[in-house]
């Protein structure tokens, strides 16, 4: 039972995933201060710290699903914590970044453009949570980094 309630603490972001009102920003928020606490670690700690995480974050997803009783419950928002911390991956870990970080991501989390939606749509496990949410990170890390890269 103890660890039934730690699991979905974890799935649900400390609980943001509750909110009735877009679970899945909420818990793109709560990535902000995780994101700013491991981005002191240098590279390539951190890119393991994502990995481990990534693996976690399946882990979590997949047994907060049995739990919870539904696929990819909208209360589970560990995934747009992955997704957030992957598309802030070798960017500035300044203001103007995360907030454009934050903008994009929740943009290709809700649209799914291809192949987003066929992977979320393929997996049923907790990878299949976590992976379309990845895919939204990396989208967004690619078109922030071309925009830095033209602006700076």
């Amino acid at each position: 039972m103890i660890m039934h309630r730690f699991i979905l603490l974890i799935a649900t972001g400390l609980g943001v995933g509750y909110s009735p009102i877009a679970p899945g920003t909420a818990g793109t928020l709560v990535a902000i201060p995780l994101y700013i606490l491991l981005s002191r670690i240098p590279s390539p700690v951190y890119e393991l710290t994502l990995l481990a995480f990534f693996f976690l974050s399946a882990w979590v997803s997949d047994r907060a699903q049995e739990y919870l009783g539904r696929k990819d419950d909208q209360r589970i928002v560990i995934d747009e914590v992955m997704g957030f911390l992957v598309a802030m991956l070798w960017l500035p870990g300044e203001l103007f970044a995360i907030v454009f970080a934050f903008l994009l991501f929740r943009f290709f989390d809700i649209v799914k453009p291809f192949p987003i939606r066929r992977l979320h749509k393929r997996w049923s496990s907790g990878y299949g949570v976590v992976l379309d949410d990845l895919l939204a990170g990396i989208y967004t890390s690619i078109v922030l980094h071309i925009l830095f890269q033209v602006w700076l």
